[in-house]
């Protein structure tokens, strides 16, 4: 065998896809809450660019395609910026590694998170009389709201108790968890004490929980689980305006003191022959227990979950007799780019790094609003197809949605699926019928039979109006003789909907519904 080694040359072609173009899909791809943030760090990193008064309202869209400005470089084509995303999805599937260095690269050379220094003699960042955004907005930040272990502490210091027990109560607070039980074991904690202060006994902390127990509000604080914790809550009835009767409150301490895996089961029956007690006295103590708090620690710390804020509202004209949407941009701020500094980067007079710097600046402002009107110009044309297609979901209900795949809208605008994708991602729309995420219209679905009825049958049914469907069969049963599983498939049967039960077992999980044995009632119950 022999092994040679030589050179030679090929000629070739690769795509090589602009930063910019990869950016812009970005852009796309975010919900109006993190675009805001994203538009906010610009307004703070970019000097050239900066923020208008609202003018016109937004144009508002039936379907029709939302044309940006006409001077905007960046322009929105009878394709909605077809090629552009096609060539995004081809390059970024045969070259994925490739795709991230260029985005970071292209990053990092368009200057959207670098803080360039003014050489000196340069013109400053903020011209006099203007204000500073940055201070601005620390100024207007709300403060750090108080931890959990912060604010138990708090009421702990108030407590009258020498300082051995107050340093182990310090301890044990720190053990605490998110909804305020203590599910570490007692000795798991005195081996975590300081080694300075000695041993600590099992049963000193036992007795220092008891104090923690009857001192921290709200009441349950502290529990070991959530047996402890709602026998705690209802020994305090009282003190947080909760009150109830004796005979209740008796017949509620005994069941989840004896008997809380029957009532998680909803066996009421047998709770009532192991404790003598009747079907009425449960009820009672059942409605006082679902008054009180399984996870009391919640409500001293503020929820991180941010509001839902849609990126669009769908209207109905009754004028014309048609749905109409609008992107809600109340929230985004205009933009555009400083005309002093637009004038100081053609100016020979300063050093030509001040110059570049400025370009560099205002070629990226002008990059970003064009990438915002890009933005708005696909999201509402794929808004308006969704109007078109699911009309009678506008006008009856979810029952009533139609399946509409994504191939079938990107046909429609002639753009790639995957820009479809990128546009509804994480966004929600303001109906006549709620918020809702934008990605709801987009699913499959079965085709329903004639139910005999006069109804056309064969018709598209989506699988959210299946879930629909269950839900309303669900809501109008008979609480005390709940249907199960097979009985709910005989009634979705007679509304022409055909699925098998495992199917309505899924779908009924998904919706949050019990089954049939949770879900029932008895007489005083």
């Amino acid at each position: 065998m022999r092994f040679e080694a030589s050179q030679s040359m090929r000629l070739g072609q690769s795509m090589k896809l602009a930063p910019r173009v990869i950016q812009s899909m970005e852009i796309l791809q975010m919900p109006l809450a993190e675009l805001q943030e994203r538009i906010e760090e610009e307004l703070e990193s970019n000097v050239a660019l900066e923020q208008v008064e609202a003018g016109p309202e937004a144009p508002s869209a039936d379907g029709a395609t939302a044309e940006p400005p006409p001077d905007a470089p960046l322009r929105i084509d009878e394709h909605g910026g077809a090629e552009e995303f096609a060539r995004l999805d081809r390059y970024q599937s045969e070259n994925p590694d490739a795709a991230d260095n260029e985005f970071a690269e292209g990053s990092s050379r368009s200057g959207l998170t670098r803080q360039t220094e003014w050489s000196e003699g340069g013109p400053p960042r903020r011209l006099d009389g203007e204000r500073d955004v940055k201070m601005d907005a620390m100024a207007a930040a709300p403060a750090r709201g108080k931890s959990l272990t912060e604010q138990l502490s708090e009421q702990w210091g108030l407590a009258d108790v020498g300082e051995p027990a107050r340093r182990l109560g310090e301890l044990l607070i720190q053990s605490l968890d998110a909804d305020g039980f203590l599910r570490t074991p007692l000795a798991t904690v005195a081996d975590r004490a300081p080694a300075g202060e000695g041993p600590v006994s099992v049963e000193e902390l036992g007795r220092v929980l008891e104090v923690l127990q009857e001192s921290l509000e709200p009441a349950g604080v502290a529990a070991r689980d959530l047996r402890e914790c709602l026998l705690i809550q209802l020994g305090r009835l009282g003190e947080g305006g909760l009150e109830a009767e004796p005979e209740a409150r008796s017949a509620a301490t005994r069941i989840v003191d004896e008997h809380l895996e029957d009532l998680r089961q909803n066996r009421l029956p047998r709770i009532a022959e192991k404790t003598g007690l009747s079907l009425d006295q449960i009820g009672s103590a059942v409605r006082l227990i679902r008054r009180l708090n399984p996870a009391p620690a919640r409500s001293l710390v503020e929820d991180d979950n941010r509001p839902i804020v849609p990126d669009a509202i769908i209207e109905y004209d009754a004028e014309r007799d048609r749905y109409v949407a609008f992107l809600n941009e109340r929230t985004v701020p205009n933009l555009r780019i400083n005309q002093q500094y637009a004038l100081l980067s053609k100016d020979r007079s300063m050093e030509k790094s001040g110059r570049e710097f400025l370009r560099t600046n205002i070629g990226n402002a002008q990059w970003l609003i064009d990438a915002l009107e890009l933005r708005k110009g696909t999201l509402l044309r794929v808004i308006g197809v969704v109007i078109e297609a699911q009309r009678e979901y506008f006008d009856f209900g979810p029952q009533f949605l139609r399946p509409l795949p994504m191939t079938q809208v990107a046909e429609q605008l002639g753009i790639h699926v995957a820009t479809v994708s990128r546009a509804v991602a994480e966004k929600y729309v303001q109906t006549p019928r709620g918020v809702v995420p934008l990605r709801r219209f987009f699913s499959g679905g079965l085709a329903t039979r004639s139910t005999g009825e006069g109804d056309s049958g064969g018709e598209q049914m989506a699988w959210d109006a299946v879930k629909a469907a269950l839900k309303e069969v669900v809501e109008g049963e008979d609480r005390a003789r709940p249907l199960s599983d097979d009985a709910l498939v005989k009634e979705l049967k007679k509304r022409g909907i055909e699925i098998a039960r495992r199917t309505v077992a899924k779908y009924r999980d998904q919706l949050g519904i019990p089954t049939a044995r949770m879900r029932r009632t008895f007489t005083g119950a």
